[in-house]
């Protein structure tokens, strides 16, 4: 029993545990138009998921999104300056949409790798004061989804400077997330047996 309790714990540990070298970086959101600056009443919702890896200097960027109120016109991740969470920024990534998202409809889904070392990954305002290289670009931006300053928006007919948005936070990889899942369920699976065993003694 305790080494069933033991190897549970063991998983959730290690997949909370940061590690050392970690060289791929995750953040998610949920898209909604509360989350906009000003908020909205739209229906729309979705989620957004970002993977930015250090070393193969890429951004695979995935979004699922639904009941828009107005039809895409763009998509995008903004960086502001600060926080608070509500403050707007300026459009960091490509401009005038990611390549290929979905325009003017009212659901879709997007699934695209950036090559972060091109300088058209890059909306160019935001190239500039970071050094005018991509290399530059790309630690600002680092920077800003590290510190939860990095949200994406769907841009609508209805709401041109952003119908629904999600701010992007840290989240463990998936392989952490399974891990975890795991974990606890041989927790689960454990404890239950105790009391089992406790009520039948």
């Amino acid at each position: 029993m305790r080494a069933c309790i033991g190897l549970a714990a063991a998983a959730i540990s290690l997949a909370m545990a940061p590690t050392a070298q970690a060289t791929v970086f995750w953040y998610a959101g949920t898209l909604s138009g509360a989350n906009e600056s000003p908020a909205n009443a739209s229906p729309g919702k979705g989620t957004a998921r970002v993977q930015y890896d250090d070393v193969a200097r890429t951004l695979h960027v995935w979004v699922n999104f639904e009941d828009l109120l107005g039809t895409t016109t763009a998509s995008h991740v903004h960086v502001r300056a600060g926080n608070p969470v509500p403050v707007n920024g300026g459009v960091a990534t490509q401009t005038p949409s990611f390549t290929g998202f979905p325009l003017g409809v009212h659901e879709g889904s997007y699934d695209h790798v950036f090559d972060l070392t091109l300088p058209g990954s890059w909306n160019g305002s935001f190239l500039g004061p970071n050094g005018g290289t991509p290399a530059g670009a790309e630690a600002a931006f680092a920077a800003a989804l590290a510190s939860g300053r990095a949200y994406l928006n769907v841009h609508s007919t209805f709401a041109p400077g952003g119908e629904i948005r999600a701010n992007l936070s840290a989240v463990p990889e998936p392989a952490s997330w399974a891990m975890m899942i795991g974990g606890f369920a041989l927790a689960g699976a454990a404890l239950r047996r105790r009391r089992l065993a406790v009520r039948f003694a």
